[in-house]
């Protein structure tokens, strides 16, 4: 018979999951943002040591994967802390904004593996946060149609 139309034996195939892509951006964390990174190097770290090496491929390469990329982000991670005497809006303030339907929203700006829009968290790289970086009490930008103003700037995120 020929082998064409045997079933190969994929107990020696390797996962590849391929690797998480790596921001070409800035990777400025809160205080917040680096404890995640922290914990999810933690949590790789405990995946790979209960994994077994026959059983557990999946979790060991995923593990392995995320490992990789904690690693990485920890390495160029740059902890930033707002200037608590600034008027402007800047990387790990909380900004207020209103719309001209009176709609108002709070966001916390962050690094990129700690946004979370579902949670008001939206990464500085975002074009919300673009548009809001260096503005005032006051001020007002359009985004997606919407006219908002910033009608509060708190330094804690």
């Amino acid at each position: 018979m020929s082998r064409a139309f045997t079933k190969e034996d994929d107990s020696n195939s390797s996962i590849d999951l391929g690797e998480r892509p790596i921001s070409p951006h800035r990777n400025l964390v809160t205080e917040n943002g680096l404890a995640l990174i922290d914990a999810e190097i933690a949590a790789s770290h405990e995946d790979l040591a209960k994994g077994n090496a026959e059983a557990d491929r999946d979790l060991i390469a995923r593990a392995s994967r995320d490992l990789r990329y904690w690693t990485a982000r920890r390495e160029t991670a740059e902890v930033s802390h707002p200037d608590p005497a600034s008027k402007v809006v800047r990387f790990g303030m909380t900004v207020t904004i209103i719309d001209e339907n009176e709609k108002s929203q709070v966001w916390a700006i962050v690094g990129e593996d700690e946004a979370d829009a579902s949670h008001g968290k939206i990464s500085h790289v975002s074009p919300m946060a673009q548009l809001m970086f260096g503005k005032s009490i006051g001020d007002s930008f359009v985004l997606n149609t919407h006219e908002w103003e910033i009608t509060a700037i708190n330094t804690a995120p």
